[in-house]
């Protein structure tokens, strides 16, 4: 049983690799998702009013003060907070017995100083303060009993030695002799910092951290309620409380990634049932699912911390996506990245409503991307959707107030500008994932490109005859369903390798000579092979993405040089002949485009070797290259069918009678 589980692992390796893909992908989302109904989310100060349903408390909360708030409370009781003294006499009564000391030896001296320290000691003498610290109420204390009083009302030292300074010149001395007042001054009240620090403290200790009590059924804010200041806080705080305190049981949380990991399935069967060539690509698919997690993540982000989501370009998604695949995959992911992104909105309808149909505009915009300026076109699209949307819905099913608002339309502005991204972006996915976006194959399509403008100086007559299968195969393509910018580009490059021997090619030969009269067959086959794996070296020296690179690799498969095989079987005596030596190297084409492009090859190099170029002559012909190329098995790996090589025949044969100027002939 085991080994059996092993080789249908193996035998189906690249589907269970991209189930575990969809599997770790849903997993990531599912723990991003909110883990509980999203009623509304945080309001920015441009907000008006409260455009979203009454929001009512489904359970008591307290509104915790800020950081900032508690510094301010805290700094306010500092500021405001008295500073304590403590009365102590003791060294005032040792120098009032110093002053009754100077009794007996000075007495008049004595009598002139006794009436001034009384004054001063009566008021009593505090220590000197700081200048902001003056402003400041006090308490006195002693034998902890505590009074207030005003600092103005005591004497410091400065100013009780000028108040007996100027009590002194009153009394008409100004000598004093070996007498100095500074021995009977004292100070009587010392300030207590551990007791003022106590006091700070308890005052801090009893500062609450919340602002007031919310009870469950609350309506914390009304529909159309218009906001304040403390209206935004409290919103904001409540839905940050909301997030914190919310947790998910296994079973809700196995039944959202059952939710999650369908949605995401859902991407996968339609690349297998409608885009098998994306789906056969490991880096494609992984890109697709990479750009729907990139979304919710982002929009994780702006949920977590409180930003308006509406701001987002989700629009970037089905731009990024058609740029390097098709409308409807653009579509679809976009499609698959709202659906999960909306899990994230208090109004789910109105944000899938916004979403889908400016991605849907936005991909009528960038349709066909041959101009960089389309996608400035796509942002000034989705501009205009977007408030059109909204007026509509909130006018008719929401919120009109909140219609007639300007600022209302702010994070759509933004949104807009934002799609502006993709530029670098392109760029950016270009590099790191190797694709090849429509803007690179313009590029490449430049005539003053080096490699083609090389390719129209030394060979004139391969790059006419690669302008000509570019017509051929771009036309054919455009009818089919396919890639024209990239068969064309392709066409263009598919025979860069005969830029090395040009003079062995048809096309190239002048004066009817050909190098191949002098040489044996198997040598004229290999020169003639040898272009393919030319052309590969030098694509990849001049930095040609694969996906051209493919072009030159497949565009002969693996057929024959026939003419050089016949040849030699004719030269031959021996009849076991070792076709593998007369064989291209392949691969045979694996794509629309790489097939187009083998047959446009095929019938524009035999119809230059017609002898006469009439309508029958080139009906038979383009029959017999593609029905050749048919029964070498060269486009079992394409996804092309009978309908579309019926018709390529039809456009290639008359876009060559075109060419040649072909009149049909109509029985007379």
């Amino acid at each position: 049983m085991r080994v059996n589980v092993i080789s249908y692992i193996r035998a189906k390796h690249n589907l269970v690799l991209k189930l575990i893909l969809v599997t770790i992908c849903s997993v990531i989302i599912t723990c991003l998702l909110p883990k509980r109904e999203v009623k509304g989310h945080t309001v920015g100060a441009f907000d008006p009013i409260w455009p979203h349903a009454d929001l009512v408390v489904d359970k008591d909360f307290y509104l915790k003060k800020s950081d900032a708030e508690l510094r301010q409370e805290y700094r306010q009781i500092e500021n405001e907070a008295p500073l304590f003294f403590e009365i102590n006499n003791t060294d005032k009564i040792t120098a009032l017995r110093k002053l009754e000391g100077l009794k007996e030896t000075d007495a008049k001296i004595y009598s002139a100083l006794k009436p001034l320290f009384d004054s001063i000691y009566s008021r009593g003498v505090i220590e000197t303060l700081s200048e902001s610290e003056v402003k400041k109420p006090i308490m006195v204390y002693t034998n902890n009993y505590a009074e207030q009083a005003v600092y103005d009302n005591f004497f410091t030292v400065s100013s009780a030695l000028a108040f007996i300074e100027g009590g002194l010149r009153a009394a008409g001395i100004s000598d004093l002799g070996d007498v100095n007042y500074l021995d009977y001054l004292a100070i009587t009240h010392f300030s207590d910092k551990a007791k003022t620090k106590w006091y700070v403290n308890s005052k801090t200790e009893q500062v609450s951290i919340y602002h007031s009590a919310i009870r469950a059924g609350d309506v914390l804010v009304k529909r159309g309620e218009a906001l304040t200041n403390d209206k935004r806080y409290n919103i904001n705080r409540y839905f940050f409380i909301q997030n914190q305190n919310a947790t998910l049981g296994v079973l809700n949380f196995l039944s959202r990634w059952l939710l999650t990991f369908v949605t995401l399935l859902i991407l996968l069967f339609y690349l297998v049932f409608f885009r098998k060539q994306i789906f056969g690509q490991n880096k494609q698919v992984f890109f697709l699912f990479m750009i729907v997690l990139t979304g919710v993540f982002t929009t994780y982000l702006f949920h977590r911390y409180g930003l308006f989501i509406l701001t987002l370009p989700f629009t970037l998604i089905p731009i990024l996506v058609r740029v390097f695949f098709d409308s409807r995959t653009a579509l679809f992911t976009h499609l698959i990245a709202v659906l999960l992104c909306s899990f994230f909105m208090p109004d789910k309808l109105e944000f899938i409503l916004l979403q889908l149909i400016s991605g849907i505009g936005t991909l009528f915009t960038v349709a066909e991307m041959r101009k960089r300026q389309q996608i400035l076109n796509a942002a000034v699209v989705v501009l205009i959707i977007y408030v059109l949307l909204f007026f509509a819905y909130e006018t008719g099913f929401g919120t009109p107030e909140y219609a007639r608002k300007i600022s209302a339309y702010v994070p759509f502005g933004v949104s807009a500008m934002l799609v502006l991204l993709a530029y670098p972006l392109i760029y950016l996915i270009e590099k790191v994932f190797g694709f090849i976006s429509d803007f690179k194959l313009l590029e490449l399509c430049d005539l003053n490109q080096p490699l083609l403008r090389q390719l129209s100086q030394e060979v004139p007559g391969t790059f006419q005859h690669s302008l000509q299968v570019a017509n051929l195969a771009e036309e054919a393509i455009y009818y089919i369903g396919g890639n024209t910018l990239l068969v064309r580009t392709g066409a263009m490059y598919h025979d860069v390798g005969k830029l090395i021997n040009p003079k062995f090619f048809t096309e190239n030969q002048v004066n009817g000579y050909s190098p191949h009269i002098e040489m044996l067959p198997l040598q004229s086959a290999k020169t003639i092979i040898n272009h393919v794996i030319k052309g590969i070296e030098l694509a990849k020296e001049h930095g040609l993405p694969e996906q051209i690179i493919d072009f030159i690799r497949t565009h002969h498969g693996t057929t024959y040089v026939g003419y050089f095989l016949n040849l030699y079987k004719k030269e031959k005596v021996l009849s076991n002949v070792d076709e593998n030596e007369f064989r291209y190297p392949g691969p045979i084409p694996f794509s629309k485009e790489t097939a187009v492009l083998m047959m446009a090859d095929g019938v524009e190099a035999a119809s230059r070797s017609l002898p006469e170029k009439d309508a029958m002559a080139i009906n038979d012909l383009v029959d017999q290259i593609i029905d050749y190329k048919i029964s070498q098995n060269q486009f079992i790996n394409s996804d092309i069918t009978f309908k579309d090589i019926t018709l390529i025949k039809k456009i290639f044969k008359k876009r060559l009678m075109n060419i040649y100027h072909v009149r049909i002939e109509y029985p007379s």
